[in-house]
């Protein structure tokens, strides 16, 4: 038998986070949640999830500053988990946001606006997934 990929969803909207959940946990996949950046980076160390979707716009630690963490050489175990960008912020403006923020790249696998259509949702996960197999 094949085995569950686990998936972490970081977003602040309860009702986003149960909407993936049911998606993702109805194709087989392992979900684990945070409600922001900060418990985000505290279930990637507990869980070690095999993707990591993202919101940007968080309170507390939002995903821009997820995503800087995650460049940090320290964290760079967990520079192979796909991240995939699920948020409201058109794509251009948030890259630009974090190139000036940053000085760097906004590096992540794939990046969708919401809403998205949960057959969209389960096509992005699953090619991420098996790039990483």
């Amino acid at each position: 038998m094949e085995r569950q990929a686990k998936i972490l969803v970081v977003d602040d909207d309860p009702d986003i986070r149960e909407a993936i959940c049911a998606i993702l946990e109805a194709h087989s996949h392992q979900v684990v949640t945070a409600r922001d950046g900060e418990e985000g980076l505290d279930k990637l160390k507990e869980e070690r999830p095999d993707l990591i979707i993202l919101d940007l716009l968080m309170p507390r630690m939002d995903g821009f500053a997820v995503l800087k963490e995650l460049q940090d050489p320290r964290r760079s175990k967990y520079g192979k988990i796909p991240v995939l960008i699920l948020t409201s912020v058109k794509e251009d403006a948030s890259r630009r946001r974090y190139e000036l923020e940053t000085g760097l790249e906004l590096n992540v696998d794939d990046y969708v606006e919401k809403p998205i259509d949960p057959h969209t949702l389960v096509q992005r996960v699953e090619k991420l997934l098996e790039k990483r197999a």
